[in-house]
């Protein structure tokens, strides 16, 4: 019997799914919640300018470091809280999304 596993049968997580995509619904949600005075803190001041170009630009082949993924995946508990906060139901749905499927 023959154990070895041939690369077509390996299991591709990824695969159809758009991680950049997911994660420029996300940071449109963040910029939409933060454009509002009121909803602005210092850590968002000092967050949103890290938001890469490839998000302005929509292009995912300019971000090849996957920046904009990161940067989503690793705020995903404030993103949350202000989501939340916010009861910024879209918000909420594109980051449940992202989370689950792509960090």
């Amino acid at each position: 019997m023959n154990s070895e596993i041939r690369i077509d049968e390996r299991y591709v997580s990824f695969a159809n799914i758009d991680c950049f995509e997911n994660a420029c619904l996300v940071i449109d949600r963040l910029l939409y919640v933060t454009g509002q005075a009121e909803h602005v803190n210092l850590y968002w001041k000092k967050i949103i300018p890290t938001i890469p170009q490839a998000y302005y630009d929509r292009d995912p082949k300019a971000d090849e470091k996957e920046a904009l993924l990161y940067l989503v995946c690793s705020n995903v508990f404030y993103l949350e809280e202000l989501f939340e906060n916010e009861e910024d139901e879209e918000g909420l749905n594109a980051l449940k999304r992202a989370e689950l499927e792509c960090c």
